[in-house]
């Protein structure tokens, strides 16, 4: 009986929703729920449990909840029991209960990951956040990636020193990130205290000058301040005690470009675009403003091209290639935002926007055969997005295939929902593709739609 209940639960998705839960955010890998872990379950137990999912399933909390105490009557020591008891006091947002059987599943099973997982989460919405740490420093000892959330928990726990150590800790395992810099900002913002900071972090330099890590937050203490010249000259500090710095060149390129430095400000760009030490958030962000640069400095755009070749190398680039896309469009070199859109495309069909822009494109430069093949597939992926049946019936009325446009435009119109201008398009497609194929009557009433449909809209 309890290999056959384990068997019929994994199918069914009702112990897989415990063993996902502990363990698919961090993708940790945990053995099989074995005899030991479900105890002697009943056919009663058994019966139960499914009616809890199933009350879950369709957001009927309470009665899983009734449900889910039956199970309990029946295995007061079943971790599973008490974790998905906890999962439907989360979703009625009753902390006090969630927490409560949470710290029972642990109890029950102090080396489930996503108990604690879980619970640190739940606390985190409780404002418990005392709990919090304290769950957080436990799991630390599965995955050292939970010390960013432990830097972010001690920020809302007002622990500003601790949240500070623990960014410095982590810049100086994996480099610098955005998120962190925010992170650390928003605590300079909380704290106050900028005078005391700048001592600190001076006091900080003249003791170990090595150290980059002061002299970054540093600078960007004084940037928040609007105190441009200390934070530039501060930077040169860096530069100075540090020549090989590849960080200090996520400042120095912004005060380059504001110096009107630009020979200088290209060359801290490139310095970042080829670290290993930044991350691939900051380079992008870096490469926006230097799209912007070369939009006003055209002789630069060769040193552009350079440095995104360098990136498409060394970076997982789709969103590289959306960004030099939208900037050649933006010109109104069509030829070349379609190809950089193609490339991102390439690497991530899941960016929609990048799907619709690789489609226009392609239509408007008359590509129909590849957007009719493009918006076929990209249907497969967002199956439910109209826009995609009327730029498929778009390209299949151009390539005259007017019943497959017939059919894919009637189909589209289904997904439409209080898109007025939309459904002006599909009209118009609808009214063509039966023009040609000398269905006047129903041409005409497709005008008459479009005719109706523009005057609502006036």
């Amino acid at each position: 009986m309890k290999k056959y209940f384990f068997i019929i639960a994994m199918l069914s998705g009702a112990l897989f929703s415990f063993q996902v839960s502990f363990a698919q955010e961090k993708e940790v890998e945990l053995e099989d729920v074995n005899q030991d872990d479900l105890g002697n379950v009943t056919d009663e137990f058994q019966e139960q449990f499914f009616e809890a999912l199933k009350q879950k399933g369709i957001e009927n909390y309470e009665k899983a909840i009734v449900a889910l105490e039956e199970c309990q009557r029946l295995e007061p020591n079943n971790p599973v029991v008490y974790f998905e008891m906890a999962r439907n006091y989360n979703e009625l947002e009753n902390y006090d209960r969630a927490i409560a059987n949470l710290e029972k599943a642990h109890q029950l099973a102090p080396k489930r990951e996503g108990v604690l997982d879980q619970l640190y989460k739940t606390y985190t919405r409780a404002k418990q956040y005392d709990n919090a740490v304290e769950t957080l420093l436990k799991l630390l000892r599965f995955d050292e990636d939970y010390k960013e959330k432990l830097a972010n928990i001690y920020l809302l726990n007002r622990q500003f020193e601790e949240a500070l150590q623990t960014i410095d800790e982590l810049d100086e395992q994996e480099g610098p990130s955005t998120y962190r810099n925010k992170l650390r900002r928003q605590i300079y913002a909380r704290t106050g205290d900028t005078a005391a900071q700048i001592e600190n972090l001076e006091q900080g330099i003249a003791n170990n000058p090595e150290n980059e890590q002061n002299y970054l937050n540093l600078i960007y203490i004084y940037s928040d301040m609007g105190d441009h010249e200390q934070a530039y000259n501060t930077a040169l500090q860096l530069l100075e005690a540090n020549p090989g710095s590849t960080l200090v060149h996520l400042a120095l390129y912004k005060f380059h470009l504001e110096r009107e430095e630009p020979e200088e400000a290209v060359n801290s760009m490139k310095i970042v675009f080829e670290s290993e030490e930044i991350d691939a958030e900051s380079k992008f962000k870096v490469l926006n403003d230097f799209l912007i640069f070369v939009d006003n400095n055209p002789e630069y755009e060769e040193d552009l091209m350079q440095v995104s070749k360098m990136l498409s190398e060394r970076e997982n680039a789709p969103k590289l290639y959306s960004q030099l896309g939208q900037y050649y469009m933006k010109r109104g070199e069509l030829e070349d935002a379609l190809n950089f859109f193609k490339a991102g495309l390439a690497e991530n069909t899941e960016d929609f926007q990048l799907v619709k822009n690789t489609i226009f494109l392609q239509l408007e430069l008359e590509k129909y055969k590849e957007a009719r093949d493009l918006s076929k597939e990209m249907l497969e992926v967002f199956p439910a997005q109209p826009v995609l049946f009327l730029l498929q019936g778009i390209a299949l009325n151009q390539l005259e295939e007017y019943r497959e446009a017939i059919e894919i435009l009637t189909f589209g119109l289904d997904y439409l929902i209080d898109n007025p201008r939309m459904e002006i398009d599909f009209y118009t497609q609808l009214k063509m593709a039966q023009k040609e194929l000398g269905e006047e009557e129903k041409s005409a009433e497709f005008s008459r739609k479009v005719e109706a449909l523009i005057k609502e809209i006036e």
